[in-house]
Order: structure tokens, then C-alpha cells, then sequence
């Protein structure tokens, strides 16, 4: 479970991954520094390589499986940005992928899968779904299965979000990190409790897609409704590895109105020039929401993803 992981395969995975992943910038706010009164800086994955962190993990998995078992295939369920990174990680190793996401995953991130060479079975009405079809599949045909979130090889390539951030900004009192099948926390919060224990960190997530705040909050498992979000990569329940990691990882855990995320979106676009899909934006909502006094500076936001379809960026950015 999550206390057995160690920070030694997250350093592991960042001298796997370094000549591939993009090392993404870490950059001051002053706009969001100035609304929050203290130092918040924002980790840019929206600027990796296939627009999300999640390239990280899936690249460090599909590199430590055996060749003839690449050859076999590489199959993944995905709200779409877990689906670009195994897409991407098997094209680089030349090895067959097929990516399951469900019906509703935004435009933008199936084209991603699609030109990266994967097949893609967008036949199941939403993640969940997408995900059983997906692990019976890889059975069939005896691929293998590399999970969204879970898996020591792909939390420790999340992790390396967090290794960047304390390299660059090694005084980091509170981190905020999106959560959804808590891989990204889970990485980031081994390092954290192990190297900079002192660090708060906060999760972040929309009311729509709040499994793991639902499940904290109850103190077991609780299965969460398949309802239209802006944060698709944060939909689905999390499993029982999740939740061992949101229990032991997280300080707070935060919960923002869809609304807050559509305003998150419009001022990174406005004030930040970035472009940031719903998951990416959490943490943003949640200062938005008025969070941050009690966020210890300096804050570093980890924003997750940039994968938004044009017409419905354009169309929150107008407001």
C-alpha cells in the first residue's frame, strides 16, 4: 500500500525518464500570488510533451516491462490524458497499444491517442466502463494492463512532479495537487512525507467528480455518480490503493464548484496565457474559492493538463 512506497524509485524513475519527459517550468504567479497574499507558483504540465503529467508514469512503466512483453501489446483505460502517455510511450518502444476511453472524452485527447498510432475503442458510455472493457481485453488477448493510477512504476513517474518542484523550490510549504485516482498524489506525496515532511499537502477536486473527498469523508469506499464535469480527468471511483494513499498523503482535500473551475480556466487563459483543462485547473478554483489563507507560502499548484477542445476553451474564455 502506500507506506511501502519508497522515494528511491521515484529518483529511480527520474533518471529513467530524463532524456525523454519534458522537464516542465515551475513559474511564479504574480496574479495569483497577489490574490492569495503569498507566493504561489504553478507547475506547468500542461506543457508536457502529450499536454499532462501522466506521460511521466506511463513512460516509466512501459520502460521497465520486458521487450517480448511489449510486443504482446500495451492496453490502458483512460479518460484520455493516461491514454496519450501509454499511446506515446508505446510508439517510442515500437510496441501495439489500444486505449479504451469512454464516450464523452474530450475531442482533442482522442485525436492525441489516434495520431500516436494506438487503437482506440471509444464504446462505453463513461470511465468506469471504459475501464472493465479495457482489463478484459488485455486478459483476451494477453497484453498488458497499465492502470491510470495505480502500479509502483507508474506512481513513481508521477512522483517526479514532485522532485522538480523541491529542486527548484526546496522552501515549498503547501502543495496542491488535482486529485482523481490519486497516481499524481500518490507520487508526490511519498517524496513529500519522506524528504520534505513538513509540506502540506492539499487535494483538489470538483463537486462533480469527488470520490475520493466523499470516500475521506465516510471513511470507506463510496461510488460516486458518472455526471458531466469539466474536470473529465478526474471522473471515476477511486479503488482501495487509492484511497490508503488519500488517507495517508493528504492534509485537506478541497472540493470546487464547476463554476469555480470554468472562471480557473478563463483567468490562466487571460492572465497566464496558458491553456488548462478542467482537471488542471482544480487547484486554481480552489484559491479562487478562497482556500489559500489557510495554505502555508510559498504554494506551488500543480497544473495537471492542457487538454481542452478549442471550441469549449473559446466558449469559457468569453464567459
Amino acid at each position: 500500500m502506500f507506506r511501502d512506497l519508497r522515494p528511491t524509485e521515484i529518483f529511480a524513475a527520474a533518471h529513467r525518464i530524463r532524456d525523454v519527459v519534458r522537464r516542465t517550468p515551475l513559474r511564479l504567479s504574480l496574479a495569483l500570488s497577489e490574490r492569495a497574499n503569498r507566493d504561489v507558483y504553478l507547475k506547468l504540465e500542461c506543457t508536457q510533451i502529450t499536454g499532462s503529467f501522466k506521460l511521466r508514469g506511463a513512460f516509466n512503466t512501459v520502460a521497465t516491462l520486458p521487450s517480448d512483453v511489449r510486443a504482446r501489446g500495451i492496453v490502458a483505460s483512460s479518460a484520455g490524458n493516461h491514454g496519450m502517455g501509454v499511446a506515446w510511450s508505446a510508439n517510442h518502444f515500437h510496441a501495439p497499444a489500444t486505449i479504451f476511453i469512454p464516450r464523452t472524452a474530450p475531442r482533442v485527447k482522442r485525436a492525441g491517442i489516434e495520431a500516436l498510432g494506438a487503437t482506440v475503442n471509444a464504446d462505453e458510455p463513461h470511465y468506469d466502463a471504459a475501464m472493465a472493457k479495457a482489463i478484459a481485453f488485455a486478459q483476451a488477448h494477453d497484453a498488458t494492463f497499465i492502470h491510470p493510477c495505480t502500479g509502483d512504476a507508474l506512481i513513481a513517474g508521477q512522483g517526479t512532479v514532485a522532485l522538480e518542484i523541491l529542486e527548484e523550490l526546496p522552501n515549498v510549504a503547501t502543495l496542491v495537487t488535482p486529485v482523481g485516482g490519486a497516481g499524481l498524489l500518490g507520487g508526490c506525496g511519498v517524496l513529500l512525507r519522506h524528504v520534505a515532511p513538513d509540506t502540506r499537502i492539499v487535494g483538489a477536486q470538483s463537486v462533480n467528480t469527488a470520490a475520493m473527498a466523499r470516500s475521506l469523508a465516510a471513511s470507506s469506499l463510496v461510488s460516486i455518480p458518472s455526471l458531466p464535469t469539466l474536470a473529465d480527468g478526474l471522473a471515476g471511483d477511486v479503488d482501495d490503493l487509492a484511497f490508503d494513499i488519500g488517507r495517508h498523503a493528504l492534509d485537506d482535500m478541497v472540493t470546487v464548484a464547476e463554476s469555480s473551475i470554468a472562471n480557473a480556466i478563463a483567468l490562466l487563459a487571460r492572465e497566464e496565457s496558458l491553456t488548462v483543462e478542467g482537471a488542471g485547473a482544480v487547484g486554481i478554483a480552489a484559491l479562487l474559492e478562497g482556500h489559500a489563507p489557510q495554505w502555508p507560502g510559498p504554494v506551488a499548484i500543480v497544473v495537471s493538463g492542457g487538454n481542452i477542445d478549442r471550441d469549449r476553451l473559446d466558449s469559457i474564455v468569453a464567459g
